[in-house]
């Protein structure tokens, strides 16, 4: 007996606030969705109300319309500044790299994302938490005449200081597979972001080290990144390096174009000072594929 009037009262209470929870679903009208069903149709509107089979959508593009759960390829949640001149802007997928330098920002936990540039150099890198990161990167030149493969690691740390205040700070820690070397090569850098993921400048300082030496001077890194439209982005990377007997100026400028599966990088680097006579542009063409992004359950 006194365990069933122990029950009662519990039963009661979890199903009280299952109810409240479920009306805080049904009403909850104000934030934005964007929903992709099995054909490709993509809707961004808001949710009415839903239930485990259907969910009674208001799309921009249709007005209120039933979308069966079954139907539902993928849904997550967008901010309502990424709705400009009623189109939806799509998140930038490489907001934690320019061409090459990382920014402040990390990658979300579960986020990752594939990186190839002039098909030499690869490297993939995933989100472990909200603010730590790993990659592992490749130079495949093991494919011509058996030369020797650059291999490195890189882990990050990215702290949010503020909304539109990141810092962060990691290294590249590399080697050559089948060379013998006199140890790791890389850099130890700290990073410092102004803006939001979509426009942003970064300051980064970084030494350099080999052969068990450090670099006596830091390298310094000026880097910024402006969105230019829907699909488009302006970006310039920029490095001043002491050689010692000299200043070299390297700077990176071009854009980048995103789709919902790829990004694409291009742009010219442009060499400057420490005994360059004569005008020298690199181009710079590379892709970004972003991999395990998260959406939220329909049942949520």
């Amino acid at each position: 007996m006194k365990i069933q009037r122990l029950c009662v009262p519990l039963f009661l209470v979890f199903s009280l606030a299952f109810l409240q929870v479920q009306a805080q679903i049904q009403t909850d009208t104000t934030q934005l969705w964007q929903i992709e069903l099995q054909n490709e149709n993509t809707y961004i509107g808001k949710i009415i109300s839903r239930d485990s089979e259907t969910i009674v959508f208001d799309s921009q593009e249709l007005g209120i319309i039933n979308i069966q759960v079954q139907n539902i390829k993928s849904m997550k949640a967008i901010k309502a500044s990424q709705i400009r001149e009623g189109a939806y802007w799509a998140e930038n997928p490489q907001s934690t790299r320019y061409f090459w330098s990382p920014t402040g920002y990390g990658l979300r936990k579960g986020d990752g994302y594939y990186q190839n540039v002039w098909i030499f150099f690869n490297q993939f890198s995933v989100g472990i938490s909200d603010n730590t990161s790993i990659g592992v990167g490749f130079m495949p030149l093991f494919l011509f005449a058996g030369a020797s493969t650059p291999v490195w690691i890189t882990p990050k740390v990215s702290v949010p200081v503020s909304e539109q205040f990141n810092v962060g700070a990691g290294a590249l820690l590399g080697g050559i597979l089948g060379e013998d070397t006199d140890g790791p090569f890389g850099i130890a850098y700290g990073t410092a972001t102004l803006g939001t993921r979509d426009q942003n400048l970064t300051l980064g300082l970084g030494y350099g080290f080999a052969g068990g030496e450090w670099a006596n001077v830091p390298t310094i890194n000026i880097s910024g990144m402006i969105r230019t439209g829907k699909k488009g982005y302006f970006l310039t990377e920029n490095y001043l390096i002491d050689t010692g007997d000299d200043l070299l100026v390297l700077l990176l400028v071009g854009g980048r174009v995103v789709w919902p599966k790829i990004a694409l990088d291009y742009g010219a680097l442009l060499p400057l000072g420490a005994d360059i006579d004569s005008f020298v542009a690199i181009p710079w063409l590379g892709i970004s594929i972003p991999f395990g992004k998260k959406t939220p359950s329909v049942q949520e």
